[in-house]
């Protein structure tokens, strides 16, 4: 077989569509944990892998595992993959461009009659979003080792727990342990996705290598000072948490735009009691704050802190703040940016290095070996979403540069 054998950009966009079917509703895609949709989208992802020349099965949490061996049986594997399931009225490529691109050049090698110096595993996570029991990167956390059982006990929206949809699903919840892969026989983990965010498509870019997928850390806030009625209350004499609340979110901006990368958000704002000729006496609202840094994440949360406290004290209103949420940034391991940058050079294409503000399975992956991605270009930017749209040509550019990053890998120094 000739070396000029690449992957099939029209195949992997079929598949991206036949995915796409594999919904609840017919007119909003929407496939969660343990659902007969996932079931489909299994089973789909599962033939594919075998007519690609590779071993395939469900693992203990329903991953769909797909193995191609090296040059002889038993070798360390490259981990490659991306989920299967999705947000409620979702995109088509968010999670599935990863896994069917994946595929599509384990097929190509196989077209080839190559094997490698090692294995290569290709997974499609059962659940990364976390729609359904509301955690999220289930799948990814049972093949990283760190699966949490107490996860179990956990609730759907119609009382059904996560260990009887286990159970339902065909699966034994007490053997999810099984799933998780031993640190010596991973060489590593990449992932190829939608870039989700507009950067590449502003600067006329197919593809881009992943720095790091940022840290996140979120607080619930709330803000009470008093209410009164909007025409009897001099305005020096007034305790509006809304007008504390405003300050505090052009604080949040101020703050987070100082700094490359940094991100603040206020996604989320409740005024009480919401009347017209009523003076807000308590606001709640939500902050996001995100970086590929940890310590700068670190330092904005404590100095956003501080601001909204001199603002709540000086408007002479109470401020409480709730933490939520922290995630640590996940790096990109330097030596899988220079081998994935190196495939996108060797194609003509400009390196482009950027981080991703987006969570990803390569949060859990990071407990197990190290990671790296590839972006690949979205119109507009937009994910999440039904207009979430790629073009033909990234997909095409994308699996290929995926695929030469795959025939040169070199593991190196990849757990030293």
């Amino acid at each position: 077989m000739g070396d000029d054998i690449l992957p099939s950009a029209p195949r992997i966009w079929e598949h991206c569509e036949a995915l796409a079917r594999c919904s609840e509703r017919a007119d909003a895609l929407t496939r969660v944990f343990l659902s007969k949709e996932q079931r489909a989208a299994s089973d789909l992802v599962l033939g594919w892998m075998r007519e690609a020349g590779m071993t395939a099965k469900l693992d203990e949490i329903g991953n769909c595992v797909g193995r191609y061996e090296g040059d002889r049986p038993g070798l360390p594997c490259l981990v490659l993959g991306s989920h299967l399931d999705t947000v409620r009225d979702a995109g088509k490529y968010d999670g599935m461009l990863g896994v069917v691109a994946a595929i599509e050049c384990v097929h190509a090698l196989n077209t080839k009659g190559k094997r490698l110096p090692f294995a290569i595993e290709v997974l499609g996570f059962a659940d990364e979003e976390g729609v359904r029991f509301g955690c999220t990167l289930l799948g990814s956390r049972a093949v990283a080792g760190t699966f949490d059982p107490t996860l179990l006990e956990k609730v759907d929206h119609e009382g059904v727990s996560m260990q009887q949809a286990l159970t339902d699903f065909g699966l034994d919840p007490a053997q999810i342990a099984r799933a998780a892969h031993q640190r010596d026989d991973v060489l590593a983990y990449a992932e190829l996705h939608i870039e989700q965010g507009p950067v590449l498509e502003a600067e006329g870019l197919s593809v881009g290598v992943v720095t790091a997928i940022n840290g996140a850390n979120r607080f619930l806030i709330e803000i009470d000072g008093m209410a009164g009625h909007a025409g009897t209350v001099p305005m020096n004499l007034r305790q509006d948490a809304l007008a504390a609340a405003a300050e505090c979110v052009l604080a949040i901006e101020r703050r987070c735009a100082s700094v490359p990368e940094l991100v603040g958000t206020v996604g989320k704002l409740e005024t009480l009691p919401g009347a017209t000729n009523v003076i807000p006496g308590k606001v709640f609202f939500t902050i996001d704050i995100r970086s590929p840094r940890d310590a700068e994440r670190l330092a904005a949360a404590a100095d956003v802190e501080q601001a909204m406290q001199a603002i709540c004290a000086r408007r002479k209103v109470a401020l409480k703040i709730d933490p939520t949420h922290e995630g640590r940034t996940a790096a990109c391991a330097p030596w899988l940016r220079e081998q994935i940058g190196q495939a996108i050079a060797a194609e003509r294409l400009p390196v482009r290095e950027l981080s991703s503000g987006a969570g990803h399975d390569g949060m859990a992956l990071v407990d197990l070996t190290d990671i790296g991605m590839l972006f690949v270009r979205c119109k507009g930017g937009v994910s999440h979403n039904p207009a979430e749209a790629i073009t033909l040509e990234d997909a095409d550019t994308g699996a290929r540069v995926f695929l030469r990053f795959i025939e040169n890998f070199r593991p190196g120094d990849a757990r030293a």
